[in-house]
């Protein structure tokens, strides 16, 4: 058990959803009274049966408030769990006025304004965790409708990956485009991210484009330029370059230095394009980026020192993380968890491994968005 004032957190694997629960339970142990809210996440093998499970644990708390989601990986303090049944969840307890459950948006969220207009007009910033169906188009233009909705609202979250069902929970099972939970601004909370990879090189400017497809660079053929940046070894074989290459492109507007990481999905040497994983504008400024772990662990470390700062004794913690990175990035023994542990300490923490994460409102690739509450 993870007890730090009023968060508990605890996780468990076991091939029935009974017995992980059971000894999620176990772990949490005397859940008080106060508690009322709670994250839970369940790997993509118990898609299935999250209704029930969630139904259990909450008969078993007590907490009336419930939100989350199923992934590949789930992750608590210090572990991670991937390929294998198992269960994760964080229990706190927040006053009734400070947070709202989102029920799940298919469309704009003028409905869920209109009902909770007077909660939302009380404060200027509310802070969001929301869960979303990877299989909704419309959820990057949902997730700046609601920010902007809700006055200034900052979301974070992830998208569920899962090999079967996409199921949500809001208050109950359900399934939509996006569903969670809005704090106001009297629940202090800190959050960043950190991407697994390095810009390298000069930035560049697209200079002709069409759709995905990058025809200039600096009035220069795109692959061309992606050549001698990535030197003599990987542009001898563009293919391996592809997987370990990709592309950072800016946020327009970001006061951080942020950007937006995409795959390269394809190379056309006859022509000398470079297909891209994003929609491209002419004007646009590019970068290339190197992932690889040693670039994902130096800026994961640097994250998390730089959170640190801001929130030095934190009380619960939530962490979406990218199906890409865990293992494939930071090896077989929960490595990703274990440097966060290592920096932060024993916190009570859930979360789960997405297939593109939230963050301030924006849908990434291959980043680790961390929230702590204060």
């Amino acid at each position: 058990m993870h007890n730090h004032d009023h968060f508990l957190a605890a996780h468990a694997a076991a091939s029935r959803w009974q017995e992980a629960a059971d000894a999620c339970l176990a772990g949490l142990g005397h859940v008080p009274a106060e508690a009322n809210v709670a994250f839970l996440y369940a790997t993509d093998a118990f898609a299935g049966v999250l209704p029930e499970i969630f139904a259990y644990l909450k008969e078993r708390t007590a907490v009336a408030h419930w939100t989350g989601t199923v992934g590949t990986g789930i992750c608590g303090n210090g572990r991670e769990y991937h390929d294998e049944p198992a269960i994760s969840l964080l229990v706190g307890r927040f006053s009734e006025d400070q947070f709202r459950i989102l029920p799940p948006l298919t469309e704009n969220p003028d409905a869920f304004v209109r009902a909770e207009r007077a909660w939302i007009t009380r404060h200027d910033h509310h802070f969001g965790i929301v869960h979303a169906d990877p299989r909704e188009m419309q959820v990057p233009k949902l997730l700046g409708e609601l920010g902007e909705a809700v006055r200034g609202g900052f979301l974070v979250g992830g998208l569920t990956s899962s090999r079967t069902g996409y199921p949500q929970i809001a208050d109950g099972p359900v399934e939509g485009a996006l569903s969670g939970i809005l704090f106001n601004a009297d629940v202090p909370i800190a959050t960043a991210l950190t991407q697994s990879c390095a810009p390298f090189g000069g930035k560049h400017l697209i200079t002709q484009c069409q759709r995905n497809i990058a025809i200039r660079l600096d009035n220069r053929p795109a692959l061309d330029v992606f050549r001698e940046e990535v030197g003599e070894v990987l542009a001898r074989n563009l293919t391996r370059a592809a997987q370990t290459i990709g592309v950072a492109l800016p946020v327009r507007g970001s006061d951080t230095g942020d950007y937006l990481v995409r795959n390269l999905m394809g190379i056309d040497e006859n022509n000398h394009l470079l297909a891209i994983g994003e929609m491209l504008q002419t004007g646009q400024p590019l970068q290339f980026c190197r992932r690889d772990p040693a670039s994902a662990e130096a800026d994961l470390r640097r994250m998390l020192r730089e959170l640190k700062t801001r929130a030095p004794q934190p009380k619960g913690g939530l962490y979406y993380t990218c199906v890409g990175r865990g293992p494939n990035l930071f090896g077989a023994e929960s490595g990703e968890l274990r440097i966060i542990q290592e920096e932060l300490g024993d916190l009570p923490l859930t979360g789960f491994y997405c297939n593109g994460e939230i963050s301030h409102n924006r849908l990434y690739g291959y980043t680790g968005v961390l929230t702590l509450f204060l």
